[in-house]
């Protein structure tokens, strides 16, 4: 009978993506495996699945944290649908393996999949898990960690330390840079898969200090779409070489080519980095939660692969004092290089679809769904 596989998440690229590394290795291994996911429809799963190939089905689901009064409460009247909406699903679909990889729609998702006695495999890719993943990680089968640190919030006999997953275009060999400088110095600025208005802000005020350089630079920047129209003027009127776009499909063609990235620190972008040995100027989201984003960061400037600028630091001059640093030190950017592949975790995706197939198989012991303190600790949840 032919395998099913739901992978349930998404809302950022930072979720998404690793799910669809997933998806792609396993159908790559073997093609009669049937693969969908479930998202939101605001999520950016709306718009890349179709493009990727995979059926995605959307729930009503939304985010908790954070949220005040009306949009709180909205959120709550979201959920007995979403869960509905899941169960539903899921007896139709009839999975034999559900993979939350986090975002709204995972818990819902996962929580349903226990209740209907289907095998687990939670992913986490932050140094330190959100609650919703705490909570999942007690019923989930087998639980796959981005960090070491973050293993010891779950328990110990289902967690497994795989690294990101991130997608086979980003695992190619290491292109070594030829003697002297890559011409142009090309730079690629990153804000997210939604674009980060003060990286945005920055960048258009560092373009005055970077014109001398204007024969020598090239910049590709992804601005989200609400700073896309502003950005791309200035950008226009600043007389530098340029490729201005609202999101970059092509990203990993992007990264081959880039000397230097600008970015947040989110957990995937740097599994992305590191695995194609790129420098990266990092840029933490200062509201992650747990403040994460600025942990992950460190353990690359740590490494002296790559600089760590803190968000209310950040202004024009100096991001373009980073670049026009960079752009000196040609052997020193080579150096950091070298750290920053040597940081790279290029199995990720195949440890974990190692997992799925073992899951598959029933070489891993089911956590005993539906037993009495699996019970009493989702009732405490809410």
């Amino acid at each position: 009978m032919r395998k099913r596989i739901v992978i349930a998440g998404g809302g950022t690229g930072g979720h998404l993506y690793p799910g669809i590394a997933l998806a792609k290795a396993i159908k790559k291994q073997d093609m009669d495996i049937k693969i969908s996911f479930v998202g939101t429809e605001k999520g950016l799963e709306a718009k890349v699945l179709p493009r990727e190939g995979f059926e995605l089905k959307t729930i009503l689901s939304a985010g908790l944290l954070g949220k005040k009064r009306l949009g709180r409460w909205m959120s709550w009247v979201k959920l007995p649908a979403g869960t509905v909406q899941s169960m539903c699903f899921l007896i139709r679909k009839r999975p034999d393996l559900v993979v939350g990889v986090g975002g709204y729609a995972s818990g819902l998702l996962v929580l349903s999949a226990w209740v209907l006695r289907i095998p687990i495999l939670i992913h986490e890719q932050n140094s330190i898990p959100g609650l919703t993943n705490k909570w999942l990680g007690k019923i989930a089968d087998k639980v796959a960690v981005s960090f070491k640190e973050s293993a010891k919030f779950f328990p110990r006999h289902k967690v497994t330390v795989t690294g990101n997953m991130i997608r086979e275009e980003f695992c190619q060999p290491r292109e070594t840079s030829a003697e002297g400088q890559r011409q142009p110095f090309r730079v690629l600025v990153l804000g997210g898969s939604q674009g980060a208005h003060s990286i945005n802000v920055a960048m258009m005020e560092a373009l005055q200090s970077l014109a001398p350089q204007k024969e020598n630079i090239h910049i590709t920047h992804q601005t989200g779409e609400s700073d896309f129209a502003t950005v791309q003027r200035k950008y226009k009127n600043s007389g530098l070489s340029h490729d201005v776009m609202p999101f970059i499909d092509d990203v990993a063609e992007q990264y081959r080519k880039a000397s230097l990235v600008i970015c947040r620190a989110g957990a995937t972008t740097l599994a992305e980095i590191t695995a194609c040995g790129k420098v990266s100027v990092l840029i933490p989201y200062p509201h992650a939660a747990h403040n994460h984003q600025e942990k992950n960061a460190q353990v690359l400037d740590a490494a002296d692969a790559g600089e760590l600028v803190l968000d209310r630091e950040l202004s024009g001059p100096r991001i373009a004092q980073s670049i026009l640093n960079a752009m000196k030190n040609p052997q020193r950017l080579k150096e950091m290089e070298a750290n920053s592949y040597q940081l790279g975790n290029r199995d990720a995706t195949e440890k974990v679809r190692q997992i799925c197939m073992d899951l598959l198989e029933g070489a891993i012991p089911k956590s005993g769904h539906a037993g009495k303190t699996q019970r009493n600790y989702v009732r405490s949840c809410f």
